[in-house]
């Protein structure tokens, strides 16, 4: 006896066999109508994901990858449990590493004058070498100091723009383009301001900097200034492009994965950014 007629059996439906047999047609017909839409809605791989799909990356890059990018952006408990995990050796002290971290986390809280003095302590010279750097980690002070005395008294601002900002700025014209941006926040109102002022109180303006002093302690250190993937990411994008100019036949779009809104925070507070 089939499944069907047992089933129609234990319902206690008194039927004869013609019409059981005819609701057994109908019933497989409906099915085969419905399979038959969901092969067609189901959209075909495209050939170029295929190819994509049968490339297998060996496992020990992808854990040097990872590693790598644990290593250079300033992971170093996850990078030391990783290390253990997937059975490799550190690419860099865990000491070194925990050092960019706390100066990261420091800039990312807006605490940079904690920021300035931990990179001092790291390497005395870095910021008198990179007057630059120097300037961008005063500028981003200034902003922090702005935002405390929202409404306020503006004096801290003042003093410090005027002690630590002003003469640098008095021999860069850019340096002093960037400060008369920065002192404007003063004037206007935080909630009525153009878009180009309001970027320098968006947490962009801390990511950056701390990206800069990341990069800027690495090259001291002789080392990469970047993780390994980001590179992959910038020649990933640049061969589409190229294909696309050559009209090679691709998918509409190829996404990556790693849009910032997927990515988790991580251990030191600041996002793991990878882009294009």
């Amino acid at each position: 006896m089939s499944n069907w007629s047992a089933a129609l059996e234990l319902g206690g439906l008194d039927i004869d066999s013609a019409f059981r047999d005819t609701v057994f047609a109908q019933l497989r017909e409906s099915f085969g109508r419905m399979n038959s839409s969901m092969s067609t809605a189901t959209p075909l791989q495209h050939a170029f994901e295929k190819r994509v799909a049968d490339v297998k990356a060996p496992k020990s890059d992808i854990n040097a990858l990872i590693l790598d990018y644990l290593t250079m952006e300033g992971y170093p408990k996850a990078a030391a449990k990783f290390c253990k995990e997937a059975n490799l050796q550190p690419q860099q002290p865990d000491l070194s590493i925990q050092a960019r971290q706390d100066i990261q986390h420091a800039i990312h809280s807006g605490n940079i004058e904690t920021a300035i003095s931990a990179l001092n302590g790291l390497d005395p010279e870095l910021l008198d070498n990179d007057p630059e750097l120097h300037f961008s980690l005063l500028r981003l002070q200034l902003v922090e100091l702005i935002r405390q005395c929202n409404e306020g008294d503006i004096t801290p601002a003042l003093d410090f723009a005027t002690k630590k900002l002003a003469p640098r700025a008095a021999t860069n014209r850019d340096f002093l383009n960037d400060l008369e941006k920065t002192m404007a926040l003063i004037i206007f109102p935080h909630d009525q301001l153009q878009p180009e002022l309001a970027a320098l109180l968006s947490s962009d303006l801390r990511r950056t900097t701390a990206t800069k002093v990341n990069e800027a302690v690495l090259l001291r250190q002789n080392q990469r200034r970047e993780a390994a993937i980001r590179q992959l990411v910038r020649m990933r994008a640049w061969a589409e492009t190229s294909a696309r100019s050559k009209k090679k036949d691709l998918p509409e779009s190829i996404e990556l994965g790693l849009n910032a809104d997927d990515m988790e925070f991580g251990e030191s507070g600041h996002e793991p950014m990878i882009t294009t």
